[in-house]
């Protein structure tokens, strides 16, 4: 079970875009102040497997700003992973959607990862699964554009921060 105060991040087979975005935002936060600084950082998929490995192409786009998520493992979004998140955070409309329709309780805050960029950004980020690798190097440009707002947001919702 996450600790209280953890952050799910979540898209759909949790084998490309949220194990990328969980390793952006993990390193981000690890050079915050505290509280964000100890906030545990994980991903899941809402039609994930568990256990399939990561994507190559996710690792070798991390791989080149430094962060690496080989380790990583596929597992399903569950009702034990949403309980107690202080926020949800997802790749698209969609990937809300269904949260918001299958959980009970649904968490206080569950936002797209690009909710906090000011207009007119795109609030989503597309599914590289499958494309070159220059698309998986789009998607995570796209994250850490959204970090800077995402961390802010994220100091306004911390307790003590």
């Amino acid at each position: 079970m996450s600790a209280p105060g953890h952050i799910i991040i979540v898209c759909t087979a949790n084998i490309c875009r949220s194990p990328m975005a969980a390793g952006l935002l993990a390193h981000a936060l690890a050079g915050q102040p505290e509280p964000l600084k100890s906030l545990r950082v994980s991903s899941a998929g809402v039609a994930a497997r568990n256990g399939d490995l990561v994507s190559e192409n996710s690792v070798v786009a991390l791989r080149k700003v430094g962060i690496d998520i080989s380790g990583q493992r596929s597992r399903p979004l569950t009702q034990e992973m949403l309980d107690g998140a202080l926020v949800v955070l997802c790749m698209t409309e969609a990937h809300r959607s269904m949260i918001e329709l299958q959980a009970a309780p649904v968490p206080q805050h569950v936002c797209l990862f690009r909710e906090f960029l000011a207009p007119p950004a795109p609030r989503e980020i597309g599914d590289p699964f499958g494309g070159a690798l220059k698309l998986y190097e789009a998607a995570r440009d796209e994250m850490v554009e959204a970090i800077p707002s995402l961390v802010k947001f994220l100091k306004t919702i911390t307790p003590s921060a």
